[in-house]
């Protein structure tokens, strides 16, 4: 492993959005405790960030600009390290850039300094389903496995310490992480690609094209000695936006039926197979044999938010897809449930102007009863509300929702937002919390 500390240890770096879901914290504690010179920057106030700040007061070597940015933090540094979701084209990354700065994030320096063998799995959806299959399966073998990227509360700088020879490191990575990895001109070994659809298309300004080049960063720097794993779907799209000749890995392509019929899974849903299929081409790729793998992958409960059973009520089972932020996942799951379904749907449209039909018409057709939360997509031109025939009422909050869901005694209940989680929640992981506390209150 590369000497991470010398590297750090009196280096002046930016650290770009400190946040509220840990991750930035830890990146933050990590820099900060090896004798960093930390300037952090958030468009949040001192008042919004209070809970990131308090766990920071043991150290001196940091400085806040917050409530905003200045292009001077960006001048007189050695490096920034950025939050996902900070835009490519902010202006104070262009001021790094002029002045030289690199401009990277916490996951690609993990994957840097660690110099073990990694496995970056992306993908619209699926990917923390497919992240959490490979780390089991590759636990039951007697890895040690460092789980980092997009998890919740998990700085994957400061996963560093604790990396061992031999050890695997698993990042789920989003599309804004892995600019990171472009930025410094690098891929996982292993690489996963699981699914391509329209999300984020806010911050991409409506451009599938943009929002792939990013993603692309997980295969564009393989070597001949690593792997893409990908889904037929995905490889339509690498052909579609000219990257067929810029696989450099192996490319391994595999659907639903690439995992034996007889391998059976505790998880419902076609889609699950898929991504089963997906993370034991990964597993297979360290040398991990069949027998092993389907035997981990049988055993494998899910992940939280994602078709996460909770608990039954007098014979009504309810499930939690929080995760479900796009039309695609909420079909997915409706068709993954046992009918008749009460399901509570809806928030905020990240797809301004996208076609809701296919959502609409899945619902009409399998859906008893559909609880829409208030957002966005409840009125107005691109609203689900108007294309819905079938039994409907409308939810301020969530507890609300719950209680009419329940309220016709359905086989499942199914909460699958299928939009974002601004305006009723502070974030999706603040609604993913709601939903659970209020059902296992019950």
């Amino acid at each position: 492993m590369k000497n991470y500390k010398a590297f750090f240890e009196g280096k002046k770096i930016t650290l770009m959005g400190l946040g509220l879901l840990g991750r930035g914290v830890g990146d933050a504690r990590f820099l900060a405790s090896l004798g960093t010179i930390l300037t952090i920057t958030d468009l949040k106030s001192e008042d919004e960030l209070a809970s990131s700040l308090e766990e920071l007061k043991p150290f001196s070597n940091i400085t806040y600009h917050l409530g905003g940015h200045m292009l001077e933090d960006f001048r007189h540094c050695d490096m920034v390290i950025k939050a996902a979701g900070v835009p490519q084209n902010s202006p104070y990354i262009a001021e790094a850039h002029k002045h030289g700065i690199p401009v990277r994030m916490s996951a690609d320096l993990f994957a840097e300094f660690s110099e073990i063998q990694i496995v970056g799995v992306t993908g619209t959806r699926g990917k923390s389903t497919i992240t959490y299959m490979i780390e089991h399966v590759m636990k039951s073998v007697g890895k040690n496995v460092l789980l980092g990227g997009n998890v919740r509360g998990v700085s994957s700088l400061a996963l560093l310490p604790q990396v061992t020879p031999g050890a695997v490191g698993i990042l789920e990575l989003d599309s804004w992480q892995l600019q990171g990895f472009g930025e410094a001109r690098m891929s996982p070994h292993i690489a996963v690609f699981a699914t391509f659809m329209p999300d984020h298309m806010n911050y991409y300004k409506d451009s599938m094209e943009k929002y792939f080049d990013d993603k692309a960063n997980i295969f564009l720097y393989q070597g001949s000695g690593d792997v893409l794993v990908l889904s037929e779907q995905v490889e339509e799209y690498i052909d579609a936006f000219g990257y067929e000749n810029k696989v450099g890995g192996n490319k391994l392509v595999v659907n639903a039926k690439t995992l034996p019929s007889d391998v059976e899974l505790k998880i419902p849903g076609e889609h699950n197979r898929l991504n089963a299929s997906l993370a034991a081409a990964a597993c297979r790729a360290f040398g991990v044999e069949d027998k092993e793998i389907f035997a981990a992958l049988s055993t494998f409960k899910g992940v939280p938010g994602r078709l996460q059973f909770i608990r039954a009520i007098n014979g009504t089972t309810i499930y939690n897809d929080n995760n479900a932020t796009t039309l695609h996942a909420t079909i997915a799951a409706i068709r993954s449930v046992e009918q008749p379904i009460a399901l509570i749907v809806g928030g905020a449209n990240k797809l301004k102007g996208f076609d809701l039909g296919p959502l609409a018409q899945e619902i009409n057709t399998k859906v008893n009863r559909v609880i829409l939360l208030d957002g966005e997509n409840t009125t107005g031109s691109d609203a689900l509300e108007p294309l819905l025939k079938v039994d409907y009422v409308k939810a301020r909050n969530l507890e609300r929702a719950v209680t009419e869901a329940l309220a016709t005694s359905p086989a499942t209940v199914l909460f699958s937002p299928g939009f974002a989680s601004f305006g009723m929640f502070k974030n999706e992981y603040d609604r993913n919390d709601q939903f659970v506390k209020i059902v296992t209150g019950l």
